[in-house]
């Protein structure tokens, strides 16, 4: 069976996805997993062991997208995030079976809609994207591995080992990288300042690497760090694919930062992370929480009160040092 699964929007969301792939997959290998995704997705999809097919959303106009899944001889949809151009272009291309969530005007084009009421936030994003598996095989097992995606270790070890080389990092130490960026996707995070008083609690740590890493468009607050000087910081804007960075995170120790795609990218490779979350219920953890195991999630939600929030701050602070205190604990057993 050809099944199609829609995804094209941003990095976090396109992961968030991945569970979905990989049960539609393992139902019946015998499937053919196609997706649809944005250009920015392409490289990551590509690398996916249990997605066949990529089809990259790159055009405004539901006709030229029919086409292109008209090709790919369609036997199933699964939009999980629908808008009314996707809509239109699979009932373009005759697909038989079009499975959407009931939302949005957009639904009219579906011939099995789903009322899943996001905006409840009675789970997760990833498990929402789950349940619509459940619409096409109703007997289907929806458990995933975590980490979802594991990297052959020749080739993160080349990766890391190039890393260490280049920055002068000694590889006996375990990595804590801090992420400021957030790429406009987050609706509550720390500023780069805040981000560089946690490092500061931890630079006495010998034990510790301490990493900022930068996405695209993050120059002004690489040189924010720059200019701070913290001693012996190292400071690494992302290069390569998509992949590549995911693969050099999946070295790391503890990655810190707001919920956005590279927060969900680590998670995704199985990294502890320690994220932050507006304190309201549509962008907090319960729906953005990552796929990984639970126990290496520290899911944590800043206050939108100034005074609350200046307060959690520094209980933040406290609880990076305790963790530090506990891993280095852990690690000399």
């Amino acid at each position: 069976m050809n099944i199609l699964v829609v995804r094209n929007d941003k990095l976090g969301d396109f992961i968030t996805a991945l569970p979905t792939f990989y049960v539609l997959k393992h139902h019946n290998p015998r499937n053919k997993i196609i997706v649809c995704v944005s250009p920015m997705n392409k490289s990551l999809a590509e690398k996916m062991p249990f997605i066949d097919e990529v089809i990259v959303d790159d055009t405004d106009c539901a006709f030229e997208l029919a086409r292109k899944l008209k090709k790919a001889k369609i036997d199933a949809s699964i939009t999980l995030f629908s808008n009314t151009k996707v809509a239109i272009a699979q009932f373009l291309a005759g697909i038989k079976i079009r499975i959407a969530p009931a939302t949005k005007i957009a639904q009219i084009f579906y011939n099995k809609r789903v009322k899943q009421r996001r905006s409840r936030v009675d789970m997760a994003e990833f498990e929402y994207n789950l349940q619509l598996a459940k619409a096409l095989f109703e007997e289907i097992r929806l458990d995933f591995p975590s980490p979802l995606v594991t990297i052959d270790e020749g080739e993160k070890k080349r990766i890391y080992e190039a890393f260490c080389q280049n920055y002068t990092i000694d590889k006996a130490k375990k990595i804590i990288a801090f992420h400021p960026g957030f790429g406009g996707s987050s609706d509550a995070n720390w500023t780069v300042e805040e981000y560089i008083e946690l490092a500061k609690v931890l630079l006495d740590k010998a034990e510790y690497q301490l990493v900022f890493t930068f996405g695209p468009g993050e120059d002004e607050l690489y040189d924010a760090v720059k200019k701070a000087s913290l001693k012996g910081v190292v400071l690494y804007k992302s290069q390569g694919s998509v992949m590549d960075f995911a693969t050099l995170i999946g070295s790391f120790r503890l990655f810190v930062s707001t919920s956005t795609g590279t927060y969900h990218l680590a998670a995704m490779v199985g990294t502890p992370t320690m994220t932050f979350f507006a304190d309201t219920l549509f962008a907090s953890s319960k729906r953005w929480k990552s796929i990984s195991d639970p126990s290496i999630q520290m899911n944590r939600m800043i206050p939108l009160e100034i005074q609350k929030r200046a307060e959690f701050f520094e209980k933040t602070k406290a609880e990076l040092l305790s963790w530090a205190q506990r891993d280095q604990n852990y690690q000399a057993k």
